[in-house]
């Protein structure tokens, strides 16, 4: 699912990384987007073509969330 994504946002606390999906980068991604139970972390929300996972204050209060 999220190998067709153009960009993937992972928030964890107060920190946030942007990855642009490929094969050199999956291990690195998947170790960012799984939970400690192995899978997804929560929340998790497709818009178009990019994947936001994980909470900070910050994300959800900007576009395409919020008011900016």
């Amino acid at each position: 699912m999220m190998g067709s994504a153009e960009q993937i946002v992972v928030a964890k606390g107060k920190k946030v990384e942007t990855f642009i999906p490929n094969d050199d980068a999956r291990d690195e991604v998947l170790n960012v987007v799984l939970g400690r139970s192995g899978s997804l972390r929560a929340p998790t929300v497709q818009i178009g073509n990019v994947f936001y996972v994980g909470y900070n204050d910050t994300i959800y209060s900007e576009p395409p969330f919020g008011s900016g």
